[in-house]
């Protein structure tokens, strides 16, 4: 064998080594179904979320998914109407085929709902001012519901109260976004996953949310405040709308802190 042949075939095995040694050996596809705990009849449509990773995936009309996971990874398990469900992945999961995860039907205790019409007295210029309007400014960006989106306030003073927070170490927004710049990364990610913004603009509840940022709905609320985002779109925009909201208050603040 020539010095070039065993010089590179030396340079391959080096090669193929390392991106050996670089992907995760644990890392697997973990194939489950899910099922009604109560009737056992296999349920599709289901989103399944890998926590740790940020991927998701939805189970087929067999109740069958497959999703990348390694031992100790959170799995989180959604669907409308069902009580979510969180599960630690085990190496039994990924070492036995077909493991089956149930999920349980939420009850709902629904109150009396009164439904009080607009008390109008025909005169245009009295009941314009009696008709509630939303005060939160929007705007729509192709492909994405018509609802589109609030742009925030971004006049001098909002400007200001951002600049603001770098300088103060007990802003909320720098407490959050400056000691937490890995947590604040799983945006990206979760913007880049077809599965989670399906899910998320399907959803209002911000549990998802929750769960994937790892924050709690206090946090995320305080967080949409700081932005300058009006109330009405705190509480009516869909979770994809929230997920949008906050990662373009995240890049204005990278690129204050420049």
């Amino acid at each position: 064998m020539s010095y070039k042949i065993f010089n590179g075939f030396l340079t391959f095995f080096l090669l193929f080594t390392s991106l050996a040694l670089a992907q995760d050996p644990e890392r697997q596809v973990l194939r489950g179904t899910i099922e009604n705990e109560i009737t056992q009849v296999t349920m599709n449509s289901v989103h399944v979320l890998n926590l740790n990773t940020i991927v998701g995936s939805i189970s087929n009309d067999k109740g069958v998914f497959e999703i990348e996971a390694k031992p100790k990874d959170t799995l989180y398990f959604s669907y409308l109407g069902y009580k979510s469900l969180k599960v630690a992945v085990t190496q039994d999961m990924l070492k036995f085929e077909n493991p089956k995860f149930k999920l349980t039907v939420l009850a709902f205790a629904l109150e009396e709902v009164v439904i009080r019409p607009y008390q109008l007295t025909g005169y245009l210029a009295i009941d314009v001012k009696n008709v509630p309007l939303n005060p939160a400014g929007r705007y729509n960006i192709q492909g994405l519901p018509s609802s589109g989106y609030e742009a925030g306030n971004r006049n001098k003073s909002s400007i200001s109260k951002a600049v603001g927070a770098l300088f103060n170490p007990t802003d909320f927004l720098y407490n959050l976004f400056g000691k937490n710049p890995a947590q604040m990364r799983k945006l990206k990610k979760m913007r880049a996953d077809d599965e989670i913004k399906n899910l998320l603009a399907s959803k209002f509840d911000r549990e998802v949310l929750i769960q994937l940022l790892g924050i709690n709905r206090g946090n995320l609320e305080e967080i949409l405040r700081n932005c300058n985002y009006s109330k009405a779109f705190i509480s009516e925009a869909n979770d994809l709308q929230i997920l949008e909201a906050i990662s373009g208050c995240y890049e204005e603040f990278k690129i204050l802190q420049l």
